[in-house]
């Protein structure tokens, strides 16, 4: 970001896709301001007509999926049909949040017999979402549906490597809305900072890496907001002794590879059991040499997914395909397995996120199980099982928010859960989003004397 403009690349090739104007402290200040008005109109506002406008703004969502996947395959490099499937999933979770919205409850109570005691939830006021790139679509709907589905305001800032998408579905969702209900901004990380500095901001919703979601935190502790933080994983994936290595090799691929490995929950480190290791490595070479993967999102984010490769190597892994960076524009890298990576290096212990298998060969399935409860982070965990008593094991035992036992995705929807350690705090998605994001009043109401 120069001179209060953001510059964006294609990936695939470097050229420009375009430039988009930064905000100021002032457009900041006006889009509070304006947010801060309009909140308690908002708030009145019948829940089921707040629903019906959701329900709207999912068919303008649909209605514009071929474009806004068009936008988001441009600057973040991922393949459109791909994208298309993100922008729709949007579009459900509109709809999602559109039926849950209204039927969001409270309880009442059982006191004395001439009065009554409730409690209700209210909206929390004032919402700055903060979204990523990766899924730019899909997780800004989340958000964004569950605030105004209770009645919030939004101020949603995009990533600034995907601002074009970003204001696109601004412009897509705005004038469904009154006017101050959602509001886009753009920026860097420090749009991001003063927003989450401000005392007229009631929740900071985040998406993001885990330094980013610490700066919020410290930014909240001083304001009073409300923090909602899915930060960084390492997602450990662990494959027993029992099960057929060409299929957990398959399995690895998906969950590494997919996306570029660009994916939240996607697999960052491997421990296989020796039984099986190398038939497992074989195949899983086999898949990363057979995969034509869409860039990363620009070279700088491809310099840090290399420098971890490289300190793996340094470290003593094994380099077994991939791991170099290609000539030419963009800003490509393979599919890369590296095999024997020490416990302390980057790939075992930071997000990667990139399209890096990292394997370490263990003794057998306790070990597997113990190291892949270590570390800083606790967004999700998948294991690889034929043991019924080895899955109770890994679902009982691993400090993360998600664990998946033979699929490294997948789930029934509506799936919510809370980020462990570094990776945040929270409920991000489901119906336990509104909770998230109302506050309960206890009400007692009682005849005169």
């Amino acid at each position: 970001m120069t001179a209060g403009t953001i510059e964006i690349r294609n990936p695939a090739d470097g050229s420009v896709v375009g430039r988009m104007p930064a905000a100021g402290e002032d457009e900041i200040d006006a889009a509070l301001a304006q947010a801060n008005r309009t909140r308690a109109r908002w708030a009145r506002t019948p829940a089921a007509e707040r629903g019906a406008l959701l329900h709207t703004a999912a068919g303008r969502v649909r209605a514009h999926a071929d474009e806004l996947a068009k936008a988001n395959e441009a600057e973040t490099g991922r393949p459109w049909d791909e994208a298309r499937e993100g922008v729709l999933a949007g579009a459900g979770t509109l709809d999602q949040y559109a039926e849950l919205g209204p039927v969001h409850r409270g309880r009442s109570l059982l006191g004395g017999v001439g009065a009554t005691d409730l409690m209700v939830p209210e909206p929390r006021g004032v919402v700055v979402a903060l979204t990523p790139w990766n899924d730019p679509v899909a997780v800004a709907c989340g958000l964004l549906g569950a605030a105004l589905a209770t009645g919030n305001t939004v101020v949603h800032k995009p990533s600034e490597r995907a601002p074009h998408t970003g204001q696109l579905l601004g412009e897509v969702l705005g004038d469904v809305f009154p006017a101050g209900a959602l509001q886009t901004l753009h920026g860097d990380g420090g749009v991001g900072a003063i927003l989450a500095m401000r005392d007229d901001v009631d929740v900071i919703a985040h998406v993001g890496s885990t330094a980013t979601g610490r700066s919020i935190a410290a930014s909240a502790a001083a304001t009073g907001a409300k923090t909602l933080l899915e930060n960084g994983g390492n997602d450990p994936l662990v494959i027993d002794e029992d099960v057929d290595p060409g299929w957990a090799a398959g399995q690895a691929a998906l969950g590494a590879f997919a996306n570029s490995g660009q994916l939240c929950v996607a697999v960052e480190r491997i421990y296989v059991c020796s039984a099986v290791a190398e038939p497992f490595l074989a195949a899983l070479v086999k898949e990363a040499s057979s995969r034509t993967l869409a860039p990363l999102v620009d070279r700088r984010h491809r310099d840090h997914v290399h420098a971890h490769v490289s300190d793996a190597i340094e470290r003593g892994a094994r380099l077994l395909a991939g791991g170099e960076v290609p000539d030419g524009p963009g800003a490509h890298y393979p599919a890369t397995v590296l095999t024997g990576c020490a416990p302390d290096s980057r790939v075992m212990t930071e997000e990667t996120f990139g399209p890096v298998a990292a394997v370490r060969i263990v003794d057998g399935f306790d070990e597997g199980l113990a190291e892949a409860a270590e570390g800083d982070y606790g967004l999700a965990a998948t294991v690889l099982t034929a043991s019924m008593g080895h899955a109770q094991r890994a679902w009982r035992e691993l400090p993360a928010g998600t664990v998946k036992v033979n699929n490294v995705f997948g789930g029934a929807p509506g799936g919510a859960a809370h980020p462990r350690r570094r990776s945040g705090n929270g409920y991000g998605y489901g119906p336990e989003l509104l909770d998230e994001l109302t506050q309960t009043k206890l009400v007692h109401i009682a005849p005169p004397a």
